[in-house]
């Protein structure tokens, strides 16, 4: 029966480094193989390829997410792929290789290539170029923030295309409660020694100026001369163009006095025991998070999140924890809530819509619906 038919699922972004589109990438691979499909994922490889393979994904290292003409070669490299490997699903989640993806896409017969579905994974720069990301026959969008974006911005977008579907978390992966083992809390011991005896509050986030780290610094100033217990950390990478940055905010740091104040972590693979043992988690990106991975993460933790009230990051908050959120820029206005906080944690709700079994579940629908011809 055609109900019955195993999918052939191939997704396209740029490489397998870090971030919310990777780890989806590597998410929507897993259930694909656990329930009895077939995953090809297309990129120039990074250190999550190891993972991926490992739950039973096949990768193509193409770096096809490179901005330059040479990269065009790929387009009848991946036509044949698409052919030969008989794909049903051809996913795009990134400009340069959904271009890739879209144009060998465009020159197969309609009536036996893949099924064509984009992720619009933020608000990319409104224009032809990142058009290329609506004219999937579905688009998925991450957020109301997005669709509405969309909408906004590609007028000529039939709304009966987009499927919402918002990020998620395991609970199992992130139980509300977690404690980190005790062997975990030695190694943070023996590395942060002068974080045992502090109220840490933590902005996950890459080191980006967008991304709210210079709020944070100012938040932290405050914050610390209302109570002293409190200790900052700042965990995320640095993209080597955003070195700069980096040095310039820790030499503010320094300047302000602020260098037994917070911690720079840099990338950390254990994310879930720091913000578990946070007493708050913060974000306060400057531009609106199209959603914000590591605050549904910090909530389904129970762990409090101030956040500013825009973006992916209000939809959270104002669906979980409403009493986190932030006039965006105003971070002088989370002072008091987090004083009280730390005087007496609050209760944060166990139950959350933004589960993963809920997001992979919708892609797979995503998919069936189109590959099998099931109703929406």
């Amino acid at each position: 029966m055609v109900q019955d038919k195993k999918l052939t699922v191939v997704q396209v972004l740029p490489q397998l480094e870090s971030g919310g589109v990777e780890r989806g990438t590597l998410e929507v691979g897993k259930y694909l193989v656990d329930h009895g499909h077939r995953s090809i994922v297309i990129s120039a490889g990074g250190r999550m390829t190891t993972q991926l393979e490992r739950e039973g994904s096949r990768h193509v290292t193409w770096d096809i997410g490179r901005k330059n003409l040479w990269t065009l070669r790929f387009i009848p490299r991946l036509r044949r792929l698409l052919r030969d490997e008989g794909a049903d699903i051809l996913h795009l989640r990134s400009r340069m290789p959904a271009w890739i993806g879209y144009l060998a896409w465009k020159g197969m017969d309609p009536a036996t290539r893949p099924h064509l579905v984009t992720t619009v994974h933020g608000p990319y720069s409104p224009g032809r170029y990142s058009s290329v990301m609506t004219r999937g026959e579905r688009v998925i969008v991450i957020s109301e923030m997005i669709r509405e974006y969309v909408l906004t911005h590609y007028p000529k977008v039939d709304p009966a295309r987009l499927r919402l579907i918002p990020r998620g978390v395991d609970p199992a992966r992130y139980p509300h409660g977690y404690k980190p083992t005790p062997g975990w809390l030695a190694r943070w011991g023996k590395q942060y020694p002068w974080t045992l005896d502090k109220r840490l509050i933590t902005l996950p986030a890459r080191i980006t100026r967008w991304k709210g780290q210079e709020d944070f610094v100012d938040f932290m100033a405050e914050l610390h001369a209302r109570n002293p217990e409190v200790h900052g950390l700042i965990v995320g990478d640095t993209h080597p163009r955003r070195r700069q940055f980096l040095n310039d905010l820790q030499k503010q740091v320094e300047e302000r006095g602020l260098g037994s104040v917070i911690t720079f972590t840099g990338h950390r693979d254990d994310l879930k025991d720091i913000l578990a043992i946070s007493c708050i988690v913060v974000s306060f990106s400057r531009e609106p998070e199209a959603f914000g991975r590591t605050t549904i993460e910090a909530l389904s933790l129970g762990k409090p999140v101030l956040g500013y009230a825009h973006g992916g990051v209000a939809e959270q908050l104002g669906a979980v924890f409403p009493a986190g959120l932030v006039p965006p820029g105003d971070w002088q206005a989370g002072i008091e809530p987090a004083l009280a906080w730390l005087d007496h944690a609050p209760s944060v709700p166990e139950q959350h819509p933004f589960t993963l079994e809920r997001m992979l579940q919708s892609t797979l629908g995503v998919y069936q619906e189109l590959a099998l011809g099931h109703a929406p």
